[in-house]
C-alpha cells in the first residue's frame, strides 16, 4: 500500500507523490512527459520489496501536482523543481536519495545534479534520455501528445486504442485501470490526458530554448561525479547508440545498460529487465 506524500516546488507548487516501503534506501522516480507518477507502480513496487523507500512523484503540471498560474514548462523550471525536491527528501529521510528518471525526469535529474555546487544524490540512473536526442524521435512523441489535445477521447478504450497504435509493439493490456489514471475526466464528458496542455503548446512550453537546453544538458553531465547509470532502450526512437556512447564519453564513470527489446518507454516495455538493472546499480553504489 503507498503512502501518499507531498513535496513542494519553486513556486510554491504542490508536488503530489507516493511512498513504498517504509525503510531503506530513498529510489525517487520521476517520470517523462505526458505521464504520471503512476507509470512507475510496477517498478516502485519491486524496488520497495528489495528493502527500498521508492517514492514516485507527479512532475508540475502532471496528474495531481499543480498546474502553474505562470505557464512556467521549460526543462530549467523541472530542474529546478527537481533539486529543492531532492533536497526536501534529504531533509525528510535524512540521506540524499536516488534518482530514476525517464525522458523528462531524466533531464530534470541531470541539470539538478549537474548544475549544483554540491552533489544532491547518491546516484543517477538516466531511463533513455542523454543531453543530444534524435530530432525524429521528439517530433514522433510530440506529434503523439498532440494529437487530441483539446478534443480529447469519448472514451477510456478509445485512449487505449491511439496508445496502441503508438506503440504497436507492446501487449495490450487486459484492464485499462492504469490508463484511467492517466486521463481526466472532463466537464464535456470526454477523456484527456492528465497535464496541462500549457506544457506542450504555452508560451514556455518544454520544448523552449532547446538549443540553450542542449548547450546546459552537455554541461551538466560532464560535471557530474556521483554514480551514474544509463539505462538504453535497443529499439529507442529518441536515444540512438550514437547518442549514448557520447554520453559515455561525457561521463566515462558512468555504467550502461542497453535493454535490448525495449523502446523509449523502457520500464513500461520490459519493467522486470528494468527494474534488475536498477538494483544492481543501487548494490554497486553500496559496494563502493
Amino acid at each position: 500500500m503507498a503512502e501518499a506524500l507531498e513535496f513542494e516546488g519553486t513556486e510554491g507548487n504542490r508536488l503530489a507523490a507516493d511512498l513504498r516501503g517504509s525503510e531503506g534506501q530513498p529510489v525517487i522516480l520521476l517520470h517523462g512527459g505526458g505521464q504520471t507518477r503512476h507509470s512507475w507502480k510496477g517498478s516502485a513496487q519491486q524496488l520497495s520489496e528489495r528493502g527500498m523507500r521508492a517514492i514516485t512523484i507527479d512532475l508540475r503540471g502532471h496528474g495531481q501536482s499543480d498546474w502553474l498560474n505562470s505557464g512556467y514548462y521549460r526543462f530549467r523550471d523541472y530542474a529546478a523543481d527537481a533539486k529543492v525536491v531532492f533536497e526536501q527528501i534529504e531533509v525528510q529521510f535524512g540521506v540524499k536519495p536516488i534518482a530514476v528518471g525517464a525522458s523528462l525526469g531524466g533531464i530534470s535529474s541531470l541539470l539538478a545534479e549537474g548544475e549544483a555546487a554540491d552533489a544532491l544524490l547518491n546516484g543517477l540512473v538516466l531511463v533513455d534520455i542523454t543531453p543530444r536526442m534524435d530530432p525524429g524521435g521528439v517530433s514522433k512523441i510530440l506529434s503523439f501528445m498532440g494529437d487530441r489535445i483539446h478534443d480529447g477521447f469519448a472514451t477510456i478504450e478509445e485512449a487505449g486504442e491511439a496508445i496502441a497504435r503508438y506503440l504497436p509493439h507492446r501487449v495490450k493490456p487486459t484492464s485499462l485501470d492504469g490508463l484511467r489514471k492517466n486521463l481526466r475526466l472532463g466537464e464535456d464528458g470526454r477523456y484527456r490526458w492528465h497535464w496541462d496542455p500549457r506544457f506542450l503548446n504555452g508560451p514556455n512550453s518544454v520544448h523552449s530554448d532547446h538549443e540553450e537546453s542542449e548547450r546546459r544538458l552537455v554541461a551538466a553531465a560532464r560535471n557530474l561525479r556521483i554514480p551514474v547509470q544509463l539505462v538504453r532502450g535497443g529499439k529507442s526512437e529518441l536515444v540512438s547508440k550514437e547518442h549514448a556512447d557520447e554520453f559515455m564519453q561525457m561521463v566515462p564513470h558512468a555504467l550502461y545498460y542497453d535493454v535490448s527489446e525495449a523502446g523509449h518507454m523502457v520500464a513500461g516495455d520490459k519493467n522486470d529487465v528494468f527494474c534488475q538493472a536498477v538494483l544492481s546499480f543501487v548494490e554497486h553504489i553500496k559496494a563502493a
